[in-house]
């Protein structure tokens, strides 16, 4: 086993995972299975976390860095599928992934489960289908403004134009 350097920045994202970290998270557990998109290779795990841009996955198994692979999360009946990147590994203890893109009905499903692991529930929808028809454009207009929006914030944090305190802050005042 080699010692590497934890200020070397091509390790940084092994030895530092919660530094990186540009959302909040909260406590999710779930079953996941992770489908490297190159090769195929399938991972089972559970989800410790979730957050607006990723997740944790406890795994004995975790990709490597750098890896594209598609993801099911399932929790009870429902199942969230994305295309993600893992940004940091941990041999025998799991891997963070970075979301990169989802279908809008998954975009959604997401979001209201970040709502209720939040504290946020939406107000119950009238089981009329025209409501929630018409509901299902605005809902996912205002999903894909969040993520811009946390998108943005994001990448104002990583070029130094906000501080963390300040990017953080404003994560929260966007999700409340």
């Amino acid at each position: 086993m080699s010692s590497a350097d934890p200020a070397d920045s091509n390790n940084a994202s092994v030895f530092s995972p919660a530094e990186r970290r540009r959302n909040l998270r909260f406590p999710f557990s779930a079953t996941v299975e992770a489908v490297e998109t190159k090769s195929g290779t399938k991972v089972i795990g559970r989800t410790a976390d979730l957050g607006l841009g990723g997740c944790y996955i406890d795994t004995l198994s975790p990709f490597p860095v750098g890896t594209e692979a598609k993801i099911r999360i399932i929790r009870e009946k429902e199942t969230f599928e994305a295309h993600a990147k893992v940004v940091y590994s941990l041999i025998g203890l799991g891997m963070g992934l970075a979301f990169v893109a989802a279908q809008p009905k998954h975009a959604r499903l997401f979001q209201r489960w970040l709502q209720e692991i939040s504290g946020q529930l939406l107000p119950e929808k009238e089981s009329s289908s025209q409501n929630v028809a018409e509901s299902a454009p605005a809902e996912q207009t205002q999903t894909l403004k969040n993520f811009v929006l946390s998108e943005l914030i994001m990448t104002l944090m990583q070029k130094k134009v906000l501080t963390e305190v300040e990017g953080k802050d404003l994560l929260r005042k966007l999700f409340r």
